[in-house]
C-alpha cells in the first residue's frame, strides 16, 4: 500500500459538510444571552449630519441600547489602513467606525441599535431621526480629481489620496523612436464581490478578565485580532478571533471593517454577547467593492511588432475611506505587473488613488493584476491591428524566453521561472487557432461574426517576503507558520496561521503532509481559523496560502523526518547515516524488510520508553517560512465569442485555459480554481458592474439589478497545464486561485473587440451588454 498522494486529484474533504448543510457559519453561532445589533446606514452619498435623535428608537420594544458616533468617541479608535505606500504623498483621513459629522457614501454607518432580537433592532432603526444637509457627490475616479469636484475629505485636495509612479527604462526615447503608437482608454468598472454568505460578527466580552472573543467572517483571523486590538484598545493577548466557515470571500473578507468594531464595542458596553449579520442589500452598500479604474494607455512599437514602451495614467477609485489594503492594490499589485510576459524595455505609469462618494474599494479576486493584464493585453492587440500582424505572432515576437530562475523586468521585480511560449503554443495548438481564423473569415463572408481573444499573462502572488512587504509599506509581515503534531496512534494535527475558506487547503495541506511523511491523508486534520489554537499567520489572499503556508508545513514535516530518522536509527541499532526513508518507512540501507513505520516512530516518541540520549519526547515540529521572493504563475487563455448583430448579444462559445502554477498538489482542485476564476473574470466583460447615479445612489443594489454570470452562460472551460517549478519554493508550487480571473477578463474582452472591430467599433466600455453593443454598432455604421 502506498501513501504517495501528493499530486493526485483526490476529492476535497471539505465538501461533504458544505454541500450537506452541516457546516457552521458565523451567523450560526448561538451563545446564551445573545442580543442583536442592526446598523443605520446613510441614505446619502455625501452629507453633513446636523442632528441625530435616538430617543424614540430607545423606547421601542426589546431595544437595549442605541449608540451614535458621539458615543464611540474615546472607546473606538479610527479604522486603520494597513498598507502605507511610500513615496506617494499618501493622505489617510480618519475613518470613524460610526460617522459623527459627515457621511461619505451610501451605507456609511450612522448609528447602531441593540435589541433582544434582530427584527426588533431593525424595526427600531426606523425611529432614529437624522437630519442631513445633502452635499454634491462625486463618483467617477478621474472626474473626482478635477478642480471644482466635490471634496470627499476637506484635507485631501482634489480627492487625491496618493500619486504613485512605476518607471523603468527610457520611456521618452521609446516613444520617440516608435513607428507605431497605439492608445486606448479602458474603464474597469466597480464590481460587487457577492460572496454566498454576507458578513457577520459575534462579539463576547468578559469584563472580569478583559477578554474579547470575536467570531467573524474573515479571511485572516490573526490580522483581525491585531486590528481589533488597535481599534478597541483591548490587549492583543486578550483578543481571540475565530473564523468559522466564511461562505466565500474573494477578497471582500480581507479588510477589518467598522462593523466588527461596532459589534465589539456593543458587547463591551453591555456585557453580553452581541451578534450582527448584514443583509444582502447592506452587503452591496457596505462591504468593499473591487476594481474601479479609469486607465489611459499608450504603447510604442516598431512596424515589426516589437514593443518598445508602455505608458499609463490610471485613476483608481478608493471610495469614501481607505480600506485595509486599498493603497496597495492599484500600485504594488498592479503597476509592477506592467511588463506582463514580455520584453518591454521602458515602462512608466502614474497611478492616482482617488476618494469618491462610493463604497470603499479593496482587493477583489485578482486585486490589481486583472487591471494590469487587461491593459497590457489590450494594447498588444492594438499593436497587432495597427501593424497588420496576427495577435498571436505579436505576442510570440515579444515573449520573454524560457528561463529557470530569475528574470529581471523593467518594473524592477524579478520573475522566478517561466516558459511563456510553451503555454502560448499549447493553447494555440489545442484550440486550433489557424483553423479558427479561417473559419472566422468564412463566417464573416456569410454575415456571421465570431471573435478570437488571446491573453498571455504573468501574475505576482505568493505574497512575501516580509522585508519587501515592509519596504512597500505593508503594515505587517508576510511569512507563515505551521505546527505538525503526531499523536501516539500516528494520527496528525497540522495547525496553521492562515485561514482557508474554500480553496481546498484542508485537502491539499493534508496531501503535503502525506507526501512528506507517508501518513494516510485521512489521518491528517488541518486546524485553522482560531487565533487561540493556531500559530501566528498573516492571512489568506493573493494566492499565497498554499505557496507560503504549504511551504511552512513542508519544512515542519522535514524537521519531523529528521527526528524520526534519528529515532529509527536508535530503534534499529544502526547509524542515522545508514537509515533510508521511503513512503512512511525507515529502514537500514539494503534491508527494507526490517523497518519502522512513521506510526511506530510516533508511538515511541510519545511514550518515550526507548529514546536516544538527549532526545526530547514527542514528535512535533514548528516551522516559519518567509519566502525569498514572490511566485509568478503564468499562462495563455484563448476565448471565442459570437455576436448577434441584430440584438448586440455576445455569447462565449469556446474557452481554453493553459496555466502554469508550478508543481500541482491536487490537479482537480487546480482545475476547479481555474473554472471559478474564468467565470469571475468573464462576468465584468459581459454582464457585471456596479452602477451609481450622479448623486451617489447605488442603482444596482440587489441581485435583481446586478447581473451575475450563470452556468448556462458558459461553454465547457477546457483546462490544460504545464509545470515550471518555482526554483525558490520548497515544493516548487506557485499559486492558482486568481489566475483564471486575471487572464479571462483580457481574453474575453479581446475576443469581443475582435468581433466588433470589422464593424467599425473600436472601443466599448465593459460590461458589453446587448444594448450597449447594439448602440455602438449602429452608431459606427450610421456615422453617429
Amino acid at each position: 500500500m502506498t501513501t504517495r498522494i501528493f499530486g493526485s486529484g483526490i476529492r476535497r474533504r471539505e465538501d461533504p459538510r458544505l454541500i450537506t448543510g452541516r457546516a457552521s457559519y458565523t451567523d450560526d453561532i448561538r451563545l446564551p444571552g445573545t442580543v442583536h445589533a442592526a446598523i443605520l446606514r446613510s441614505p446619502y452619498a455625501h452629507a453633513n449630519i446636523t442632528s441625530i435623535d435616538t430617543s424614540a428608537a430607545a423606547c421601542q420594544p426589546g431595544v437595549i441600547a442605541v449608540y451614535t458616533g458621539a458615543d464611540i468617541e474615546g472607546h473606538l479608535n479610527p479604522i486603520p489602513c494597513a498598507w502605507h505606500i511610500p513615496d506617494s504623498n499618501l493622505i489617510m483621513p480618519d475613518h470613524p467606525a460610526i460617522a459623527k459629522d459627515k457621511v461619505r457614501y451610501v451605507g456609511d454607518a450612522v448609528a447602531v441599535v441593540v435589541a433582544e432580537n434582530r427584527y426588533q433592532a431593525e424595526d427600531a432603526l426606523e425611529h432614529i431621526d437624522v437630519d442631513y444637509e445633502p452635499l454634491d457627490a462625486t463618483i467617477n475616479p478621474k472626474a473626482s480629481t478635477m478642480d471644482g469636484a466635490p471634496q470627499v475629505h476637506d484635507d485631501v485636495p482634489n480627492n487625491i489620496a496618493f500619486k504613485w509612479t512605476v518607471a523603468g527604462g527610457e520611456i521618452d526615447e521609446a516613444f520617440e523612436k516608435a513607428d507605431v503608437v497605439v492608445k486606448d482608454t479602458i474603464t474597469l468598472q466597480r464590481l460587487i464581490p457577492n460572496a454566498m454568505e454576507p458578513r457577520s460578527a459575534v462579539a463576547q466580552y468578559v469584563a472580569a478578565t478583559g477578554n474579547l472573543t470575536l467570531w467573524a467572517t474573515t479571511q485572516n483571523p490573526h490580522i483581525a485580532r491585531f486590528l481589533s486590538s488597535v481599534v478597541t484598545g483591548v490587549g492583543e493577548h486578550k483578543v481571540r478571533v475565530i473564523a468559522p466557515e466564511v461562505g466565500g470571500g474573494f477578497g471582500s473578507k480581507i479588510p477589518y471593517y467598522a462593523d466588527e468594531a461596532i459589534t465589539s464595542f456593543c458587547a463591551m458596553q453591555l456585557g453580553v454577547p452581541v451578534k450582527w449579520t448584514e443583509t444582502r442589500s447592506e452587503n452591496y452598500q457596505a462591504t468593499i467593492h473591487g476594481r474601479d479604474h479609469v486607465e489611459e494607455l499608450e504603447m510604442a512599437a516598431t512596424n515589426d511588432g516589437e514593443i518598445l514602451g508602455l505608458r499609463t495614467t490610471v485613476y483608481a477609485g478608493l471610495g469614501g475611506y481607505l480600506s485595509t489594503a486599498a493603497p496597495g492594490v492599484p500600485t504594488i499589485l498592479h503597476g509592477l505587473m506592467y511588463s506582463g510576459a514580455y520584453h518591454i524595455p521602458a515602462v512608466h505609469g502614474d497611478i492616482y488613488g482617488v476618494f469618491t462618494n462610493a463604497t470603499p474599494v479593496d482587493a477583489y479576486r485578482g486585486a490589481g493584476r486583472p487591471e494590469a493584464t487587461t491593459l497590457v493585453e489590450r494594447l498588444v492587440d492594438l499593436v497587432a491591428a495597427e501593424t497588420g500582424i496576427d495577435p498571436v505572432e505579436v505576442r510570440r515576437r515579444n515573449l520573454i524566453e524560457a528561463f529557470e530562475e530569475n528574470q529581471d523586468v523593467s518594473t524592477g521585480i524579478v520573475y522566478d521561472s517561466g516558459d511563456y511560449e510553451a503555454a502560448l503554443d499549447k493553447a494555440v495548438d489545442h484550440i486550433g487557432y489557424a483553423d479558427l481564423r479561417e473559419k472566422q473569415a468564412a463566417m464573416r463572408a456569410e454575415g456571421k461574426h465570431i471573435g478570437i481573444g488571446v491573453c498571455s499573462y504573468v501574475e505576482i502572488c505568493g505574497l512575501g517576503p516580509s522585508q519587501v512587504a515592509g519596504a512597500v509599506g505593508f503594515q505587517g509581515g508576510l511569512w507563515e507558520s505551521a505546527i505538525v503534531r503526531f499523536h501516539p496512534t500516528g494520527k496528525v494535527h497540522v495547525m496553521i496561521g492562515s485561514s482557508p475558506h474554500g480553496q481546498g487547503e484542508e485537502t491539499t495541506f493534508a496531501q503535503i503532509l502525506a507526501g512528506e511523511l507517508g501518513v494516510p491523508v485521512d489521518d491528517v486534520d488541518v486546524i485553522h481559523g482560531d487565533t487561540d489554537n493556531t500559530p501566528m499567520g498573516w492571512g489568506t489572499y493573493g494566492s499565497r496560502t498554499t505557496a507560503v503556508s504549504g511551504a511552512a508545513i513542508a519544512l515542519a514535516s522535514r524537521k519531523i523526518k529528521d527526528k524520526a530518522t534519528t529515532l529509527a536509527a536508535h530503534l534499529l541499532e544502526a547509524d542515522a547515516a545508514d537509515i533510508e526513508y521511503d513512503d512512511g518507512k525507515f529502514f537500514v540501507k539494503g534491508s527494507p524488510d526490517e523497518h519502522k513505520t512513521i506510526q511506530d516512530i510516533a508511538l515511541m516518541a510519545n511514550v518515550a520508553w526507548d529514546m536516544p540520549e538527549g532526545m526530547d519526547p514527542g514528535l512535533e515540529a514548528s516551522a516559519f517560512y518567509d519566502p525569498p521572493n514572490f511566485t509568478y504563475p503564468f499562462g495563455t487563455h484563448i476565448a471565442v465569442v459570437e455576436l448577434d448583430t441584430t440584438t448586440g448579444q455576445i455569447e462565449l462559445k469556446k474557452y481554453v485555459a493553459v496555466d502554469d502554477c508550478g508543481v500541482q498538489i491536487n490537479p482537480m482542485i487546480v482545475e476547479g480554481q481555474v473554472h471559478g476564476g474564468v467565470v469571475q473574470g468573464t462576468g465584468p466583460v459581459l454582464w457585471e458592474g456596479a452602477v451609481y447615479d450622479d448623486d451617489g445612489q447605488l442603482l444596482t443594489g440587489s441581485l435583481l439589478d446586478y447581473a451575475m454570470p450563470r452556468a448556462d452562460n458558459f461553454p465547457d472551460i477546457e483546462v490544460l497545464s504545464n509545470t515550471t517549478a518555482s526554483p525558490h519554493h520548497p515544493l516548487g508550487v506557485k499559486g492558482i486561485g486568481e489566475a483564471g480571473t486575471i487572464a479571462s477578463t483580457a481574453a474575453v474582452y479581446n475576443a469581443a473587440m475582435d468581433v466588433l472591430r470589422p464593424l467599425g467599433v473600436n472601443s466599448v466600455d465593459m460590461p458589453l451588454t446587448p444594448t450597449k453593443v447594439w448602440q455602438a454598432i449602429n452608431q459606427a455604421q450610421n456615422g453617429g
